[in-house]
């Protein structure tokens, strides 16, 4: 299977750097909107059978524009979220910002027990992404896009594919409507085929505008 975790467009939160995790938060900026309209061309090449986005507004929005062109239910799934923030919800300041990374690269790491503060753990959010891939690949669909989230696809993608580690997840930012493409299946194991390399849209003109949850993080810190 190929499967494409899609970030979702910029929101205000983004702008303002908070981690704002909860349902059903945001919509997209004017940015934002522009980046979702970007999707069906920059995706065009690619066969796309099946199309999810998380419970939180943003990802829906952000997969409208490329459900309308491919004719394509959006199938909402609580699973793909992206990380919960805990007792660092709407924080924005480095402290909050680097608990929340190292947490989440932690269980990449395979520290899956250590939990959020006041949030999930790693065995829980690892649990819940891994149902969405697994019944997106019980559909035999070739090609799936799932909208989702930066810290939950980093996460995801360093602790399940065998050809990235958390020292390149964590070093390599993901910014809004970013694409990490993967070949592989649960049984079989998964691939990293490319890391935000495709221009699906507008840049953020704002430097560093893609929020903390994209942004890279120095591990080496805790």
């Amino acid at each position: 299977m190929r499967l494409l975790l899609i970030r979702h467009g910029q929101t205000p939160s983004n702008v303002k750097h908070l981690l704002d995790t909860a349902v059903p938060g945001p919509a997209l900026t004017p940015l934002g909107q522009e980046q979702a309209a970007a999707l069906p061309a920059a995706l065009a090449a690619e066969a796309i059978g099946a199309l999810y986005a998380s419970t939180l507004v943003r990802t829906q929005l952000t997969a409208a524009p490329l459900a309308t062109h491919l004719g394509l239910d959006v199938q909402v799934r609580d699973g793909i979220r992206e990380l919960a923030a805990g007792d660092l919800e709407m924080r924005g300041d480095h402290q909050a910002v680097e608990t929340y990374l190292t947490t989440a690269f932690a269980w990449s790491a395979g520290d899956t027990e250590r939990r959020m503060p006041g949030g999930e753990s790693g065995v829980e959010a690892l649990k819940r992404f891994d149902t969405v891939v697994a019944e997106a690949a019980a559909t035999t669909v070739h090609t799936v896009a799932m909208v989702s989230h930066g810290a939950v696809i980093r996460m995801w993608t360093a602790a399940r594919a065998e050809n990235i580690d958390v020292a390149f997840a964590s070093t390599h930012e993901l910014r809004n409507t970013g694409v990490v493409i993967l070949s592989g299946a649960p049984d079989r194991g998964w691939r990293v085929v490319s890391w935000a390399d495709l221009p699906l849209g507008p840049d953020d003109r704002a430097p560093q505008a893609s929020g903390p949850a994209g942004e890279a993080v120095d591990v080496t810190d805790n």
